[in-house]
């Protein structure tokens, strides 16, 4: 069985990295349990199935992170489910880290991550 750690900071924020195309599924399983399919889902989706493109913007930008647009009344009746994302390439291997926003439960990211075939484990960074 795969593992995977899901990493919770001071400020709450839930974080996991994935493959590319595995990070893909997760938010796929997630919207399946949720029911829905927020925006900053589709968008994040977006990110990560035009990896290439993004990465270069990314880089170009400087920017560390990639966050997906959010309206006020998501945060407000806690619909916002991914805060930012960042693409990241390792030895012609893609990855993607997604930092959950600070509402989301760490029992449905677990969830989403054991239906993919993960034992995961939960590692709080202060």
């Amino acid at each position: 069985m795969k593992r995977i750690t899901i990493e919770i900071d001071f400020a709450k924020y839930k974080s996991v990295k994935l493959p590319k195309d595995e990070a893909e599924k997760l938010l796929q399983t997630l919207t399946e349990i949720l029911g829905k399919k927020p925006n900053d889902i589709q968008e994040t989706l977006r990110y990560i199935k035009n990896f290439d493109e993004f990465f270069e913007y990314m880089r170009k930008k400087f920017k560390d992170y990639l966050a997906p647009p959010h309206r006020a009344d998501d945060y407000i009746r806690g619909e916002a489910v991914v805060d930012k994302v960042k693409l990241l390439k390792r030895n012609n291997e893609k990855y993607v880290m997604i930092i959950f926003d600070r509402r989301v439960k760490e029992d449905l990211i677990r969830k989403a991550l054991e239906q993919l075939g993960y034992e995961v484990e939960i590692k709080k960074v202060f």
